[in-house]
């Protein structure tokens, strides 16, 4: 049954990805509140991972604002959209490959989670994602869209229904989100 906590995270998550596409730097205090109101609704839910992943969001996301609103020596913003380098894609297979088992580990010997894998591939997927984010590399886009996709089935297990309709909204949003990304980085390039 979906709750007002559930609700409220709902609408704020909704309008922190569209500031985030838009590179509105407003995006990071709207991700701090819907992290904290999903933070409830996923402990609740038995999605530990989930949840401890949402404080860590919360904890993040004022290093995703400060880095977003950072001014270089010529007072423009430090971070312009970028791609990742080869090292860096090999940096972000690394991470999610020693993350996923390792949260998984923890989180089947030390929760009641009846879906601690599950739980625990979106969970470092997302780790991965918001710092590409927080540094606004363009595959952030891709590594959200591979999240969203596992998140949408992982709610719905969990009869989270409004949070499983949310991350298939998130899905769309992805490839919104890359997209008007690889616009304004062509647009940055000319």
């Amino acid at each position: 049954m979906m709750s007002t906590t559930e609700i409220a995270g709902f609408v704020l998550a909704l309008v922190m990805v569209v500031c985030s596409i838009k590179e509105l730097h407003w995006s990071w205090p709207l991700a701090i509140a819907s992290s904290i109101l999903y933070f409830f609704v996923f402990k609740d839910s038995l999605l530990y991972g989930e949840a401890g992943l949402q404080l860590v969001f919360a904890t993040l996301a004022f290093w995703g604002w400060w880095q977003w609103l950072r001014k270089g020596d010529d007072a423009q913003p430090a971070l312009v959209i970028q791609r990742l380098s080869a090292r860096g894609w090999r940096l972000v297979l690394m991470a999610s490959a020693l993350l996923w088992p390792a949260l998984a580990l923890l989180l089947h010997h030390f929760t009641d989670s009846d879906v601690a894998w599950w739980d625990a591939l979106p969970t470092a997927l997302s780790l991965v994602g918001q710092a590409l984010l927080g540094r606004k590399y363009i595959e952030n886009w891709l590594v959200w869209l591979v999240v969203n996709v596992i998140s949408v089935a992982l709610f719905a297990h969990k009869e989270l229904w409004l949070t499983a309709v949310l991350y298939a909204l998130f899905t769309a949003m992805s490839v919104w989100g890359w997209r008007a990304w690889q616009r304004k980085l062509r647009h940055q390039g000319a």
